[in-house]
């Protein structure tokens, strides 16, 4: 039991609330858009909540998938797949490629998206898109408990191997996060946030002593 007056609960015994909250307060976070193509050469385009950066050099990022989906599998038959960025403009347009549809059905098609092929990977990129990371597949990873039994889910790791950026993203070589319009997902079953340059804030990290 909590020593204050906090709410408390055990994740394996049930959060008791509406809506489970670890993904409310672990965020907003970033959208994993993710483009793949199977060997065959057939596309998928979806979202995933559970996205981020976890590198610099080489930049590394991620996306987990609960459940053996057809991004990780294609990822896992190609070693490639495209990070889109998701803007306010283009977030009705996420949320239709995450509807789904039958194997092999293209979620670019159905969304209306214009499939652009990538630079260096053969997935490919969405063109309305601001943003893309090219990605080569550095890990897969199936989770697992504390107590070490295998969980369902999946955490894709890529190194980045090409960035395309719209230039109007760019002033003084500098890119604008919130020029930009990037979407966030936030918890229960429909939320997501914008962020905006009324917002900002910043903070010089101290030097060392």
């Amino acid at each position: 039991m909590s020593t204050d007056d906090r709410y408390y609960y055990e994740p394996t015994k049930g959060h008791g609330l509406p809506h489970d909250p670890l993904n409310a307060i672990v965020g907003p976070r970033p959208i994993g858009w993710i483009s793949s193509r199977n060997a065959a050469g057939q596309r998928n385009l979806a979202p995933y909540s559970f996205f981020n950066c976890f590198n610099y050099r080489p930049p590394i990022i991620g996306f987990a998938s609960s459940g053996w989906k057809d991004s990780v599998a294609n990822i896992v038959e190609t070693g490639e797949f495209v990070w889109n960025l998701t803007t306010r403009p283009l977030a009705v347009k996420m949320n239709e490629s995450s509807a789904s549809l039958e194997h092999g059905e293209d979620e670019f098609g159905f969304a209306g998206l214009t499939a652009q092929p990538g630079t260096l990977v053969a997935a490919d990129r969405v063109l309305e898109s601001p943003v893309n990371f090219e990605c080569k597949l550095t890990q897969c990873i199936q989770l697992k408990t504390a107590a070490g039994g295998d969980i369902d889910t999946w955490l894709v790791l890529g190194e980045v191997v090409a960035v395309h950026i719209a230039p109007h993203l760019l002033i003084d070589g500098i890119y604008q996060t919130a020029l930009a319009e990037p979407v966030l997902r936030a918890g229960g079953p429909s939320a997501y946030y914008g962020i905006s340059e009324d917002l900002r804030f910043d903070l010089i990290r101290p030097d060392a002593r």
